[in-house]
């Protein structure tokens, strides 16, 4: 295992920069994960670190080694595709162990190795199988078999559930966590799906245009998004332009789309800034006819009224959309208030606290 550093990774194609200035800290054991849209240069970052790719500049770094020129073989790195990509002549065993035959390793030690390593994935028994008899999930577990059995430094993986159906995702994304926990490996792993990246990650990256908008815990990136870009792309947000007319001890108050919004934010802002403000939906309550704008009675600093333009059921949650002096916001409903929902055009009231103030980009 190793960490992994990287010091100002830039790739160029022509005129195209696909990844700009990077530079990024991984610790031994870390699972990190970069997170972004499609075109956002995640993966050309991945492969740059594999050595699949060249970087126009920066160097990178295991441990203390500079691998910045090497190729991914001299570097020992195990990298999972989004296809398994498994020799369809071998056996499921003759997979898992043709990186250590390529090697030279004696055949009765491979045996040991590949019979440890499908052990450690859940296919024990599946050796003599041959990869058309296996299912999408089972065959990418012969992948991460494969690309353990060579004990790489570093764990890259791009993209390896995003061919599987919904459920063998949420099944192998866990089992991916626990060979990562189990062998201690240092691993990076690529994903547009946040869903992904929020139930496996120790950190995550969040990349934009090439760029890294964001590095932090889930909480952080959820809670404190530093940026538009993050607020808006990781989980759902409601978005309000405005300008801070009142800063007083512990309280910010910001005029933003014809609403006066009461803030508890976590920087410093002064009079006159443009901000835009961000409110989680399952953070606005839809209130009951009988609450009043009485803050202390009913436990919320901003307190609305408006009309209900649509319920969207989605099973667990509805989507409730109010329309609050001519702006809709989108409120998320559980628990048995979702099942007791007027329809279109009924008069309702809403309350929140928490906001999400950021500086608006000039």
């Amino acid at each position: 295992m190793s960490s992994v550093r990287l010091d100002g990774i830039t790739k160029r194609y022509g005129h195209t920069l696909a990844v700009e200035d990077i530079s990024l800290n991984i610790a031994e054991r870390e699972f990190v994960t970069l997170l972004g849209p499609s075109g956002c240069g995640k993966t050309t970052l991945l492969r740059i670190i594999a050595g699949l790719i060249e970087p126009t500049a920066g160097r990178i770094y295991f441990d203390q080694q500079d691998v910045t020129y090497l190729s991914p073989r001299a570097r020992n790195i195990g990298f999972v595709f989004q296809q398994p990509a498994l020799f369809p002549h071998l056996s499921v065993a003759d997979n898992v162990g043709f990186g250590l035959s390529v090697k030279g390793v004696r055949k009765d030690v491979i045996a040991k190795r590949v019979e440890d390593m499908l052990a450690l994935v859940g296919l024990s028994g599946y050796g003599k199988r041959m990869p058309a008899q296996l299912s999408g999930g089972q065959q990418q577990r012969v992948a991460l078999a494969r690309v353990l059995a060579t004990d790489p430094r570093v764990l890259l993986f791009d993209e390896p559930l995003s061919a599987l159906d919904r459920n063998l995702r949420e099944t192998l994304k866990y089992s991916i966590l626990d060979l990562q926990r189990k062998t201690g490996k240092t691993a990076i792993y690529v994903t547009h799906d946040q869903t992904e990246a929020f139930a496996i990650s120790d950190r995550i990256v969040v990349m934009n245009a090439g760029r890294i908008e964001q590095i932090g815990t889930q909480m952080d990136i959820y809670l404190h998004p530093a940026t538009p870009f993050v607020a808006e792309f990781i989980g759902a947000n409601n978005s309000l332009s405005g300008v801070v007319t009142s800063v007083q001890e512990g309280e910010v108050t910001v005029d933003a789309d014809g609403l006066r919004i009461h803030c508890r934010p976590h920087s410093a802002f002064r009079e006159g800034d443009a901000v835009l403000g961000y409110i989680r939906p399952e953070n606005i309550a839809l209130l009951n006819d009988k609450d009043d704008h009485d803050v202390h009675h009913i436990g919320y600093i901003n307190v609305f009224d408006g009309v209900l333009d649509r319920v969207i059921f989605e099973g667990a949650t509805a989507q409730v959309r109010v329309n609050v002096n001519g702006r809709e916001l989108r409120v998320d409903v559980s628990g048995a208030q979702r099942l007791t929902l007027s329809r279109r055009g009924g008069r309702v009231r809403i309350g929140f606290n928490d906001v999400t103030l950021i500086p608006k980009p000039a």
